[in-house]
C-alpha cells in the first residue's frame, strides 16, 4: 500500500458531505507503478450527481504528487459501498454534522 498517495486522496472531500474519500471508504485500491497510479473507487449510489466532481478531483490531487504522470480510475461497483466501510473519524465527522451512520 503506497501511504503516500493514500494520504493524498485523504485531503479530496466528498463535494455533498463533510468528509474525504479514504474516511468515506469509497476508495478500495492504489496501485502506483513508474509514475502510473490506479485507483479502485465506488460511489454511495449509482447515478451519484458529484461522480464527475470527484473523478476529476482525485486525478487532479494525485498529479500533483512528485513522480506521478499518469492517473487511472476505475470505477468499481464490487463490493457494493454501504455505511460499514465509513472510518472511525468519517463517523465522527459525519455525525459533527448531525448526520447519523
Amino acid at each position: 500500500m503506497n501511504e503516500r498517495l493514500w494520504a493524498a486522496l485523504s485531503e479530496v472531500q466528498d463535494p455533498e458531505m463533510p468528509i474525504n474519500l479514504v474516511d468515506l471508504g469509497v476508495i478500495y485500491r492504489v496501485a502506483e507503478q513508474d509514475g502510473r497510479v490506479e485507483v479502485d473507487l465506488t460511489f454511495t449510489a449509482m447515478g451519484c450527481p458529484a461522480s464527475d466532481f470527484i473523478l476529476e478531483d482525485v486525478r487532479e490531487r494525485l498529479l500533483r504528487e512528485d513522480g506521478v504522470r499518469e492517473v487511472r480510475i476505475n470505477v468499481v461497483w464490487n463490493p457494493p459501498w454501504t455505511v460499514a466501510r465509513v472510518t472511525e473519524a468519517g463517523r465522527d465527522a459525519l455525525e459533527s454534522w448531525g448526520l447519523a451512520v
